[in-house]
Parts: structure tokens; C-alpha cells; sequence
């Protein structure tokens, strides 16, 4: 026996393949293949310059330094005035931790409230890395189904179902990666309601798409709910809505019982968020929001053009996402396995897409494509895909 082979639990940690897949894409466009990819979800869109301005005027005001481990204080008031204009909620700064992104909320979530013995609910098909942090944490998950016959809302009766005295924290997600779906107000309200009396259980809120939604659909914020704001956590931050993806910044709502917690686990593990990005973050709160608006009505031009060519395919239907960037067409009429077809797509026809099973075990018979690329690429990745289906059988 080694050092090496002492090391325990990280056999248990999985990943994001979405990664994999853009390294893979990324390798066969170094080979001079025409690749498009319809795989990662990130904008497509350049930050917003005065983003970036900020930024670089926080670097030459000298700003180089490390921040409190929880952010800087203008960046937390900019996100609670932010939450009560949007959402009517009010948020005390003092509840708000400025995070390296989306991700780090979820791995101090799970974290806090995962352990052997313990039971942490979360959706499927939904974010992989939910289900690789409790099983990091030795918690045993437990997946909420997420049915397109429910049009990839969760449901409040289903959910409410499967606690047991084991539960400790339940992850939600909407507007959902990889559906697309939107779960309306009233769903939400029983899910509330069926927590109330449940003082032992977590929440964890995952909002990060808050801002992307079409047809009227209102995304609804837990934060809106004071009777659960008490072991409330609320995901969020800027890397879909001001396509900041690699500035590794997100925020997160906190309560009073855990905000210290989490900062310790802060000054432990990642010390503080990048100070000049933090400016920027300020910047894209309180500056114009044209961008996103223009953002927005792209994606749902594109939205509109892959439910429509998606459902020409042969065994192939779409139902028409109501948030994020996403489509998670049925393939189960094809005959091909999920992951094969997305290999296949991308080995022989050029195509960068995601299989269902990546997202969890419900996820077989579908596949994840991401708007957030040309109306032209997406035009020309599912005109392969059709002449690829149509010429190639599932084997």
C-alpha cells in the first residue's frame, strides 16, 4: 500500500461531461474536422464592454489585492438591490457570499448538509454535478423524476413524496439545465407549503437561468417565500445572463445559521473572488441591461428554429422549452441509445451535443443541444443531423 492508494472518497466524485465533449470537439477542430457545437452551455455573446471597462479600470485603480472572503461589500448591496427589484424580496447584504461561481454554492450546500446516513433529493434529468457532490459526501441521493409529460416542471406532490426522516436538503432548479422547462408559480407554492412544517430539511434554490425565460413564463424565486427563508439557499450570479462564464463569478443568499459557516469554508478554501471581476460584477447590476435584452430575444429566435427543425427529424419530437438555453428533444423513436446517437453525431456528422444519460438516469432516450450558437450553425447542425439519421441506422 502507497499514499496513494490511502486516498478515500474521490472514487465516488464524477463529472461534467458537457467538458469532455468540448475537449473532444475542440480536439477534431484541431484536426481540420468542421465541427459545430451545440454541447456546452455558455453564451455565445462577448461580455458587455462596459463589464469589461470596469474591470479594467478596477485593475488600474490599483485593485489587486485580496477582499473579504464574502465579497466586497458595494458588490453585495448591488445584489440585494438587485433581488428587490426584481423579485420584491428584501435580502440583507449580510446574507449574500460572492462566490467563483455557480458551482461553488452547490459544493458548500451538499457539503454542509451531506454526510453517510443522510439523504439529499435533487432533479433528474437535471445538473450532473448535483448528483457528484452527494455521493462525494458519502449522502445517498435521491433522485425527483422530471417528465416531459409535466413539461419538465418538477412536481411539488412527487417531491414531497419521497422525504423521509433521512432528508436533509432538497435541490430545485428552474428554469431547468438540461430541459429547458419552467416550473410554474403553483407548484412551487405546494412544494412551499409542504415544507413549511418540515424545519429539518434544507433547500438549496438553483436561479442561475432567472432571467432567461419566453412566452410570457415568469420565473418564480424562492426568495419570495419568507416562511422558508430560514434554511433557504438561493444559487445565482452573472456567467448566463451577462455571458460571463469564464469570469468565475457567481453570488449566493445564505441564512443566518449557515452564512458563517459558509464564509469559514470561504476563507479555507478559496480565500476571496477575484477582486477587479467583482467591479465588474457592480457594473453589470447597476449599468445598462440592453445587452441581455438583445441576448434574450436571440436565444428565443434560435428557440424557435430548433423545436421546429428538431420535430422534422424522423423519430424525433421537441417539446418547446420555456427557460435557459436549452432543447432536450425525445429521440426514443430512433432506436439509438442516447450517448451513442451524441458520439455518433459528433464522430461522423460534426455535431457537438450532450446524451440525456449525462444529466441522470432519466435522461436516457433523450439528448441536450445548446442554443446558444448561430441561427446559421444551428441551421447547418441539424441539417447533418437529419442526413446522418436518414442515412445511418441505429445499431
Amino acid at each position: 500500500m502507497t499514499a496513494l492508494t490511502t486516498i478515500s472518497g474521490f472514487d465516488r466524485i464524477g463529472e461534467e461531461n458537457a467538458f469532455a465533449v468540448l475537449a473532444r470537439a475542440t480536439a477534431l477542430a484541431a484536426e481540420g474536422k468542421d465541427i459545430i457545437n451545440l454541447g456546452i452551455g455558455q453564451p455565445d455573446f462577448k461580455t458587455p464592454d462596459h463589464i469589461v471597462e470596469a474591470a479594467i479600470k478596477a485593475l488600474r485603480d490599483g485593485h489587486h489585492g485580496y477582499t473579504p472572503a464574502t465579497g466586497i461589500l458595494p458588490l453585495r448591496e448591488a445584489v440585494a438591490a438587485d433581488i428587490h427589484q426584481r423579485y420584491d424580496a428584501t435580502v440583507s447584504p449580510d446574507n449574500i457570499m460572492i462566490m467563483p461561481g455557480g458551482k461553488v454554492t452547490m459544493y458548500a450546500a451538499i457539503l454542509l448538509f451531506g454526510q453517510p446516513g443522510a439523504e439529499i433529493l435533487y432533479p433528474d434529468p437535471g445538473f450532473p454535478i448535483y448528483r457528484s457532490m452527494i455521493e462525494f459526501t458519502g449522502a445517498t441521493p435521491i433522485p425527483v423524476p422530471i417528465r416531459e409529460e409535466n413539461s419538465f416542471a418538477f412536481s411539488a406532490e412527487e417531491t414531497l413524496s419521497l422525504i423521509t426522516d433521512k432528508t436533509r436538503l432538497i435541490i430545485i432548479n428552474s428554469p431547468a439545465n438540461p430541459t429547458g422547462g419552467v416550473t410554474p408559480k403553483a407548484e412551487i407554492d405546494a412544494l412551499v407549503a409542504g415544507l413549511v412544517n418540515r424545519p429539518d430539511i434544507a433547500i438549496m434554490s438553483d436561479e442561475i437561468y432567472d432571467r432567461m425565460t419566453y412566452d410570457g413564463e415568469q420565473h418564480v424565486s424562492l426568495l419570495g417565500y419568507p416562511e422558508i427563508r430560514d434554511r433557504l439557499i438561493v444559487l445565482n450570479g452573472w456567467s448566463k445572463t451577462y455571458a460571463m462564464t469564464g469570469w468565475r463569478m457567481g453570488w449566493s443568499v445564505w441564512p443566518d445559521a449557515l452564512y458563517d459557516k459558509v464564509r469559514k469554508l470561504a476563507v479555507n478554501a478559496w480565500s476571496c473572488v477575484n477582486a477587479p471581476a467583482q467591479y465588474a460584477g457592480i457594473a453589470a447590476l447597476t449599468g445598462p441591461q440592453d445587452a441581455v435584452a438583445e441576448m434574450m430575444t436571440a436565444f428565443d429566435h434560435r428557440r424557435h428554429i430548433v423545436v421546429e427543425r428538431l420535430n422534422q427529424l424522423p423519430g424525433v419530437s421537441c417539446a418547446v422549452p420555456k427557460g435557459a438555453f436549452y432543447a432536450f428533444p425525445n429521440i426514443k423513436q430512433t432506436g439509438w441509445r442516447a450517448k451513442q446517437l451524441a458520439s455518433a453525431l459528433l464522430e461522423e456528422a460534426g455535431v457537438a451535443t450532450i446524451g440525456g444519460p449525462d444529466f441522470g438516469i432519466l435522461g436516457e432516450g433523450y439528448i441536450r443541444l445548446s442554443y446558444a450558437n448561430s441561427a446559421e450553425n444551428i441551421e447547418r447542425a441539424i441539417t447533418r443531423m437529419a442526413d446522418f439519421m436518414e442515412q445511418t441506422k441505429a445499431p
